[in-house]
């Protein structure tokens, strides 16, 4: 299968969630506990004895996902703590095999299924139970070995065991090569037990897409990119971290993702007993609301050349979405639009709105003095084709002779349409 087949669904869901769960939201300080407060894995392990999250439902997950809007969700089979929430024939620190007595990553699985989500792995290729890992191949050439094939089964377990899979999300390799994780022999196999999956590039290999983290930076290559961010500080539930972002901040990294052509994981980070903070709860929920209305500016668009000074732009097809971040008042300019404007209206609620184009300007006018949506209101531009853009750097600020309209130019029945 090609690259691009694998990847279409992935690239028009462009939102999808990402969680972080594990042991380490006993003591609740982050995912990076074990290492940042030197906690040696026999007392680290304690934690396995105690971890039996009786409030977790994989359903409510997938139904607050949904409400969300997200359309894809990734989580944490291993994180680099060493604890599997799965059943694996090559670990005892597993979930199977302490308090928790279950798969947890099976009813995950099974959860997502129900609810039609496609299914998403984490998979950490460190461990820092392994002494191995930190003195590396060349010191300890045997202990890394023993390491390597441990990573290479529980990938075969976790590629085998829960039918079909969409997305291996790989992190941990630092500061290893590849060659070091045999992750092209690892991939092969992946891609021989599910062929339909999407691979991301973190285990040294280029893979699938790339996965900026907590930025949004569109690949210099121009390959398939997603960037992922907390909704906090933290990725593992962190009890002092109040530091949550307003849902505009979210919508905004959203667009800011759409519009270069990239996905948006958003991470929430549950409590030990499997419950979602309240706080991720509302803040994903109103950014579900806006969605619902909104959501044709975001599934299926691709990365569109436009801006505004207040706004970024989205595309599918010859259709423009203006997302207006900060409002301007009654009047707002798009530069370098070489295209003819047929029409623009608000995507909620279908109003016309009046344009004119001058030159490569085109001029949104009689706009309501405040934003329709406070958090971001979005405006249609009906194109006569795909968006083309003035390139100033070759043209400087001299008018474009193929621009889509005379110097000033106002097109019929624009000036006069109702807001």
């Amino acid at each position: 299968m090609a690259s691009g087949d694998r990847l279409r669904w992935w690239a028009d869901a462009r939102y999808g969630m990402f969680v972080h769960w594990g042991l380490y939201a006993i003591p609740a300080r982050g995912e990076w506990v074990m290492y940042q407060e030197h906690i040696l894995p026999a007392e680290y392990a304690r934690l396995a004895d105690q971890f039996n999250p009786s409030g977790y439902d994989p359903d409510a997950w997938v139904r607050l996902a949904r409400e969300a809007g997200m359309r894809y969700m990734v989580l944490t089979s291993r994180h680099h703590d060493g604890y599997s929430l799965f059943d694996s024939e090559v670990s005892s620190f597993s979930a199977t095999k302490r308090a928790a007595g279950r798969d947890l990553l099976r009813a995950y699985v099974e959860a997502c299924h129900r609810g039609g989500m496609p299914v998403g792995f984490y998979y950490s290729l460190l461990d820092w139970r392994y002494p191995a890992y930190f003195r590396g191949p060349q010191r300890d050439p045997e202990g890394w070995v023993t390491l390597v094939d441990y990573v290479h089964s529980q990938a075969r377990e976790l590629c085998t065991n829960y039918g079909q899979l969409d997305i291996l999300w790989y992190d941990g390799a630092w500061p290893y090569t590849a060659e070091d994780w045999r992750s092209d022999e690892l991939n092969a196999m992946v891609r021989e037990l599910q062929p339909g999956i999407v691979i991301n590039n973190r285990a040294g290999t280029p893979e699938d897409y790339d996965t900026p983290e907590q930025h949004i930076a569109a690949s210099e290559q121009g390959r398939p990119w997603e960037a992922c961010m907390t909704l906090n500080g933290s990725w593992g539930y962190s009890r002092a971290d109040k530091a949550w972002k307003s849902p505009a901040s979210v919508i905004e990294s959203l667009v800011r993702c759409a519009s270069q052509g990239g996905n948006l994981l958003l991470n929430v980070g549950p409590q030990a007993d499997g419950s979602i903070p309240e706080p991720s709860e509302r803040i994903l929920r109103q950014v579900g609301a806006w969605l619902r209305v909104n959501g044709a500016s975001i599934y299926g668009t691709e990365a569109c050349p436009f801006f505004t000074s207040g706004g970024l732009t989205t595309a599918r097809g010859s259709t423009v979405f203006v997302h207006m971040l900060r409002w301007p008042g009654r009047e707002m300019v798009i530069p370098r639009v070489l295209n003819q404007v047929r029409s623009a209206h608000m995507l909620a609620g279908g109003q016309p709105v009046a344009f004119q184009q001058r030159g490569d300007r085109v001029v949104l006018s009689k706009l309501p003095a405040k934003a329709p949506d406070a958090l971001d209101t979005v405006i249609v531009l009906e194109l006569d084709g795909r968006p083309r853009e003035l390139d100033y750097f070759q043209a400087g600020f001299e008018p474009a002779e193929d621009a889509s309209s005379e110097e000033e130019r106002t097109i019929a029945g624009g000036n006069d349409a109702p807001v």
